[in-house]
């Protein structure tokens, strides 16, 4: 019935694995940086494209949904400052 049983190694018709180059990499970078919502006080985590170096955006607070604003700077792809502001 079948033929011998794939040993730990066989590949099962995988698809190889794409690895990103240097330049997809810096197309990809996302961090993830804490913020605290001005009016309550609550930590809440946002996901940042550090491929913007200045960013200002509004989100709302998860706990009194207040919105309020997020102004993020970025240099070579690492959050280098978070304020928020009411």
């Amino acid at each position: 019935m079948g033929g011998p049983i794939p040993g730990p190694d066989a590949d099962w018709g995988r698809m190889p694995t794409w690895q990103a180059g240097p330049e997809e990499r810096r197309c990809l970078m996302n961090e993830s940086e804490e913020v605290l919502c001005p009016y309550c006080g609550q930590s809440m985590e946002l996901l940042i494209d550090t491929t913007i170096d200045h960013q200002r955006f509004t989100t709302d607070c998860e706990v009194c949904c207040r919105p309020f604003e997020v102004i993020v700077a970025c240099e070579s792809g690492e959050v280098v400052g978070v304020d928020t502001q009411a």
